[in-house]
Order: C-alpha cells, then sequence, then structure tokens
C-alpha cells in the first residue's frame, strides 16, 4: 500500500532489569532491555493516579553493547525507536504475538542509582573513580566557621 507511513516510538523510563546481551551467529550484538513508563491519569472520582506501561526493547549493534556497558536496572534511559509486532506458534499450536520496540537510539540519562544496585552502582570504570574520588574529598566549611 502506497502512501506516507510513521513508525516512531519515544519513551522515557527507568529499566526493570540489567541489560541482557548476546550475539546472533554473524557476530552482531543484540540486547535486551526492559522499560518502566509511568504515567499519570485522572481518575472518574477526580483523584490522580499512576499506572506503569512495562516495554520490551530489542538493541542492536555497538549500541546495544555500550547500554549493556553504562546501563543497569533503575538507570533512566529515552528510547527512540520503532514498534516491531513478533508472532510465533506454541507448542500446542496456540499462535501468539506480542509488540515491542527496536531502538535506534538510546540516550542514558542522569547518573547511577545511589543504592548501590546493579553492576558497579551502574556508572562506567572511570565515573566510578571520580565517584569515589569526590566522595573522600573534605567538606567546605560552612560560613559560620570562617575566622574572617
Amino acid at each position: 500500500m502506497a502512501g506516507p507511513r510513521l513508525n516512531r516510538v519515544f519513551l522515557l523510563g527507568r529499566l526493570t532489569r540489567d541489560p541482557e546481551l548476546r550475539y546472533t551467529p554473524n557476530g552482531t550484538a543484540v540486547a535486551d532491555l526492559g522499560l518502566a513508563v509511568n504515567d499519570d491519569y485522572k481518575a472518574a472520582d477526580g483523584s490522580w493516579r499512576e499506572r506503569t506501561c512495562f516495554v520490551d526493547i530489542t538493541v542492536w549493534g555497538r549500541q546495544a553493547e555500550t547500554s549493556c556497558e553504562y546501563l543497569s536496572k533503575g538507570r533512566q534511559a529515552l528510547i527512540e525507536g520503532r514498534l516491531q509486532l513478533d508472532t510465533w506458534e506454541t507448542n500446542e499450536g496456540q499462535k501468539r504475538s506480542k509488540l515491542k520496540v527496536t531502538a535506534d537510539r538510546v540516550q542514558f540519562l542522569g547518573g547511577p542509582p545511589r543504592d548501590g544496585g546493579g553492576r558497579s552502582g551502574g556508572a562506567p570504570r572511570g565515573e566510578a573513580q571520580r565517584e569515589q574520588a569526590d566522595q573522600s574529598a573534605p567538606e567546605p566549611p560552612a560560613d559560620d566557621d570562617i575566622p574572617f
């Protein structure tokens, strides 16, 4: 069918698990991410409520490798991609389908989680070392401690 087509998705959320990296037989990197996206809505009684949508995301190539290197559970990410419908048949012959997102761009947002969760706090090696150095730096004196 000819005509205009648009299949773009932008999602901002937090990872629900650490990324899982694998390689195709020809050596292409593929990562699977789980993203939780929160949405506020007004209920019938007038109160505001929050709902969460869980989205499976597939990332390909070098971006898959860097996603696994820098992202971990709880980290915030902005995903730009397209919807893809996967269909399959179970061993019992039932047809199944699942809508997921194939990422074209993954942007890492915010810093690593401060609770120590994830791989080395979710920070790349150099960043983790800088954070440790920052944490061991002495506190500057308060204004009332300055002698002049």
